[in-house]
């Protein structure tokens, strides 16, 4: 459910830690993972 993921922003939030909104999340998960779907398909399927 949802209650873990309020409580570690509850707790982010006060301690200070800058926690990303979700298009941030987004982009650096992207910049990561796509990079590594295209190797893994060159690798393995072409």
């Amino acid at each position: 459910g949802n209650a873990p993921n309020f409580m570690v922003l509850s707790i982010a939030r006060h301690r200070g830690v800058k926690m990303p909104s979700f298009f941030g999340y987004m982009m650096w998960s992207c910049g990561f993972l796509l990079p590594c779907f295209v190797l893994l398909t060159f690798l393995y399927f072409l």
